[in-house]
């Protein structure tokens, strides 16, 4: 076992934790943060992306040891006390999200992109988005409601 220090969404968590527990399984088991989704597995799908010190990570390959002394942030802090991130309202206004399972991986994968104030073009992000799969929405409505949130 390995002890932990990790500030998520802005608490304090401190733990005892085996030194192969991947970040994903601290998130969903130790502390209840169930909005990061297991896709693949493997780093492939994007579902699991989390921030770690303000970068997007895959938390399913990332193990929680690595998060020791930093800051992670998940989607539950993307919209505190209820008020919508600009990207999630975006993303209901534009239906962009339709089974909602890789949503949590996209909008935290896009919203440092957003949360940029840069003025953004459709590759840029095309870009940030290659490493999240999608199979229900495809990424037009995705794209669009980037735009969106970029305007807001």
């Amino acid at each position: 076992m390995t002890a932990i220090a990790v500030t998520v969404n802005g608490t304090l968590h401190e733990a005892d934790v085996p030194a192969r527990l991947l970040l994903a399984d601290f998130l969903r088991d130790s502390l209840g943060l169930t909005g990061t989704k297991i896709g693949c597995g493997t780093g492939v799908c994007g579902a699991c992306t989390v921030h770690v010190d303000g970068e997007p990570v895959l938390a399913c390959t990332h193990l929680a040891v690595q998060a020791a002394g930093r800051h992670v942030r998940t989607i539950e802090e993307l919209a505190p006390e209820g008020e919508l991130h600009p990207l999630q309202q975006a993303f209901q206004a534009t239906h962009a999200l339709q089974c909602g399972y890789c949503t949590p991986g996209v909008l935290m994968a896009l919203a440092p992109l957003v949360e940029s104030g840069q003025t953004l073009d459709e590759a840029e992000i095309r870009e940030a988005l290659a490493g999240n799969l999608c199979r229900c929405t495809g990424y037009e409505p995705i794209v669009e409601a980037v735009l969106d949130a970029a305007r807001r």
